[in-house]
Formats: structure tokens, C-alpha cells, sequence
């Protein structure tokens, strides 16, 4: 019988996860779901045949520069690889997968609530409410804005984009987006989607925006403070993506300033530490990156990373594998 792989996973994974990988592979767990150190990460690399790593953890080229001989495969926990120098690993013959796909649904879902939630003051009132401060109804108090017949402008047409879009359409908002190249007519037609190739010219005219795009090094702050200031008054900003798309000091200090109207937000340039001024503002809704946060994601993370690795153990190229190309 063929040795089992050894299998590294950085931290605590869903039980049914964790106990499939230990009938299958030589499976090393993380109970207490501690991140990892760099130092504690090259160590895993050092005794792996296979590295379990989720978004959190950082595999840049010095780490991976120190990996052990018998790294084979590193089996992202995300459909992000930003975390993964990809360039680097494939260079030293290290193979990456990711999970895309899964996660797709639950990540519109949360787009959407940061949506009503930002443009219907929800956490202000729930905080209202909770500390005491519900006095009665009033006419004039706690006003937000209506969202059916809003433009709403996405960046980064893919499947998380387009499935923000299906929701937005029922909830009444125009169709708006920003693409690296216009979807299919098909797509469009059905979407009532308008393409936008100047995202300078969608900014200037959207009632919100929300961001659905990759990392890379040319979505870095896509959302630069000179292209937050073409936004109106009244823009709502959404970010389910990753947070370094934003430029997050420049979009607090005009949220403070009252030049948009608010902003949701469930990642962070600099995760887990978030701007101290977006702590103190009334109009951001702030989240935990949660917007995968669901047991039926999370499994079906886990499963698409087992079959990355049986497949790839069995010799055959496995069906979410990540080359340098695609980023």
C-alpha cells in the first residue's frame, strides 16, 4: 500500500473537513486554529508533502525558499491566492490549487446585506435600540436612502459579480460594471448590465458601488483617493473583495468628512488591524470578513481542497490548480 501524503493544515478546518483528511492523507491539524508564525510556516513546509494554508497565511518567496524538499503541493483554503507568491512556487515546482466557486452565493448574499445595511443606517439602529436610546417613531429620524431605482456600479464582473448583480436587479438597482473586458451579450442581456470601460466614468455616476475583484498587483489601491473623490455625496462604497483595493486611509477621511455617504465593509488593507478613524464613524457598517462565514461554504471549501490533493497525489493535474497566468 502507498505511503500516505503528509498534510499540513494551518488551521482548524470544519470537522467533517478535518475528518475526511485524516481517513485519506497523513493528516497534521491545527485544534487550536492559533495562526501560524513565518517561523511555524516554514517548519510546516519543511515536513510537508502537502501544505494546507488559508487566506490569512502569508507564503511569500522567502518562506517558500526555505520549504522542505518533499513540498509537492500547496492547497489553498480560499479562492484568494494573494496570499500565495504563486510565481515562486511554480518555479521551484510546488503546485497551488484554490476553491473557487463556492463561496460565490454567500459572498453576494453579505454584499448585498452591506448594501441595506449601509444605505438603511440597520447597525445604527440596532445600536439605537440596544443601548436604551429608542425614545418612539419620529418622522424625520434615522433617515437612509430608498435603493430600488439606484445605479449600482460593480467592479470585477466575474461569478461573485454577477451574482451580486442577479440580487441587485431584484431589489430594483440598475445595472452598472466595470470589467477588465465586457461579459457575454447573454449575460449582459439577461443582467440588463451596462458595461463600462472608463471606471473613472462609472465612479462619477454610481449611487453605489461595490467592489468584487481580485487582489493583484493591478487592482492595488484601484480605488485610489483620486478616484474616491469622483464619487457623489450621497455613494455608498461596498467592499466583500479584499481590503488593499481601497486606498482605506483616504476613504475614511472622506467618510469623516461627510464627502459620501457611507460605506460596508468586510475586509481591510491592513487585516485584521483596521483604520482607527473607520472604528469611530456612525456611517460604515464593519464586518469581520465574514462574507464566506457559512457552514455550507466552509465544507464545500474543505472538499474542493481533498479533491485537489487525491487528484493531484493520483499523478493527474489537479481541477483547481492556480498558474502564474491567471492572476
Amino acid at each position: 500500500m502507498a505511503q500516505k501524503p503528509k498534510v499540513v493544515v494551518t488551521r482548524k478546518l470544519p470537522d467533517p473537513v478535518e475528518t475526511r483528511m485524516r481517513e485519506l492523507f497523513d493528516t497534521e491539524l491545527n485544534p487550536t486554529d492559533r495562526a501560524m508564525t513565518p517561523d511555524e510556516l516554514v517548519e510546516a513546509l519543511q515536513r510537508a508533502d502537502v501544505l494546507v494554508p488559508t487566506v490569512t497565511d502569508r507564503i511569500d518567496s522567502r518562506i517558500l525558499s526555505r520549504a522542505g524538499p518533499n513540498l509537492r503541493l500547496i492547497a489553498n483554503f480560499g479562492a484568494g491566492v494573494d496570499n500565495i507568491d504563486v510565481a515562486t512556487a511554480n518555479a521551484r515546482g510546488v503546485t497551488v490549487t484554490n476553491t473557487p466557486g463556492v463561496l460565490t452565493e454567500d459572498t453576494a448574499d453579505m454584499t448585498m446585506a452591506l448594501i441595506l445595511a449601509a444605505a438603511r443606517r440597520v447597525v445604527e439602529g440596532a445600536q439605537v435600540v440596544q443601548t436604551g436610546g429608542f425614545s418612539g417613531w419620529s418622522p424625520t429620524w434615522m433617515l437612509g436612502r430608498r435603493i430600488a431605482g439606484k445605479r449600482l456600479g460593480i467592479i470585477g464582473m466575474g461569478r461573485i459579480g454577477q451574482a451580486v448583480a442577479r440580487r441587485a436587479k431584484a431589489f430594483g438597482l440598475s445595472i452598472h460594471y466595470h470589467n477588465r473586458k465586457p461579459v457575454s451579450p447573454r449575460i449582459a442581456e439577461e443582467l440588463e448590465a451596462t458595461y463600462w470601460e472608463s471606471l473613472d466614468q462609472m465612479m462619477a455616476r454610481m449611487d453605489v458601488i461595490s467592489i468584487n475583484c481580485p487582489h493583484t498587483p493591478g487592482t492595488f489601491h484601484l480605488l485610489s483617493a483620486r478616484r474616491l473623490k469622483l464619487l457623489q455625496p450621497h455613494a455608498i462604497v461596498v467592499n466583500t473583495a479584499r481590503g488593499e483595493v481601497i486606498d482605506e486611509p483616504a476613504l475614511a477621511n472622506m467618510l469623516a468628512r461627510g464627502e459620501i455617504a457611507g460605506a460596508g465593509l468586510d475586509v481591510y488593507e491592513n487585516e485584521p488591524a483596521i483604520n482607527p478613524k473607520l472604528l469611530k464613524l456612525p456611517n460604515v457598517v464593519l464586518l469581520p470578513h465574514m462574507g464566506s462565514a457559512t457552514v455550507e461554504s466552509r465544507i464545500d471549501m474543505g472538499e474542493k481542497v481533498i479533491i485537489n490533493i487525491k487528484t493531484f497525489m493520483d499523478g493527474h493535474r489537479p481541477p483547481d490548480r492556480v498558474i502564474p497566468a491567471m492572476l
